[in-house]
């Protein structure tokens, strides 16, 4: 069966692609790392299981990412953190539960800050984050790579997750360095689970041990992975991420 794609058109701004199954709340939010889109197998599996078991689930691709319209250089964080928002605004009632991975870690936090200063903080059910990033234009980038960056208006990476070579601009990285959340208290009250690979060689675990002493809410807890790379996408992994979703979404 054919995966059904919709598409949210804005004035102004690049049109999303969504998938989106109804159910009971809250609504299972999955917010996809750099250059990764709704495609990828945590997302797909999380949606294939919050259909089956009757519960609304949201997947997405950022402007310039996927099958959305847009380029990819011409976004920044915040810019994606408007798509977030701007698809919850037009298809989500009631509490959500953000699922972020890698930089959608980063995302869901900012989202859910945002959420929280306009609408209170009863929307947001929970927060999972998969190896979540934030800050990583901070402690991601060497001294040299962000001079790169400022000086020449993007650094190119090659990668192993894509064939297509990672690139960070000018634009995206200031808009990182201005929404860096972990020097100072995150004032989000949610529970919070975050899953992290010990073997994790993009994003540190230490990573979440500072995002858990960071974050207000006194119900957060860490898991490592043995043997975990950042993907965290094998089968044993998605059980987990699954069961983990699980949990909070029935308390």
């Amino acid at each position: 069966m054919a995966e059904v794609v919709d598409y949210l058109h804005r004035t102004g701004r690049p049109r999303l692609a969504y998938r989106f199954t109804p159910g009971a709340a809250p609504t299972i939010v999955f917010l996809p790392g750099y250059m990764s889109d709704m495609a990828g197998g945590k997302a797909t599996a999380l949606f294939d299981w919050a259909a089956a078991d009757g519960r609304a689930c949201l997947l997405l691709d950022y402007a310039g990412c996927g099958l959305s319209d847009g380029l990819f250089a011409d976004q920044t964080l915040l810019d994606w953190r408007g798509d977030v928002l701007d698809l919850l605004d037009a298809r989500v009632d009631g509490p959500v539960l953000f699922v972020g991975s890698s930089m959608g870690g980063w995302l869901m936090l900012l989202t859910a800050l945002a959420m929280v200063q306009r609408d209170g903080p009863g929307r947001i059910a929970g927060l999972v984050g998969i190896a979540a990033a934030p800050d990583f234009t901070d402690w991601g980038f060497t001294a040299e790579e962000k001079s790169i960056i400022l000086a020449e208006g993007a650094l190119v990476e090659e990668t192993p997750y894509s064939d297509q070579p990672y690139v960070t601009t000018r634009g995206f990285f200031r808009s990182g360095e201005a929404n860096r959340l972990l020097d100072a208290e995150i004032p989000l009250a949610c529970p919070v689970r975050l899953l992290h690979g010990q073997d994790d060689g993009d994003v540190p675990p230490d990573i979440s041990l500072r995002l858990a002493a960071a974050l207000a809410s006194d119900d957060v807890q860490v898991t490592f992975v043995k043997g975990g790379d950042h993907r965290l996408s094998r089968d044993s992994d998605i059980a987990l991420l699954i069961d983990t979703v699980a949990r909070l979404t029935n308390r």
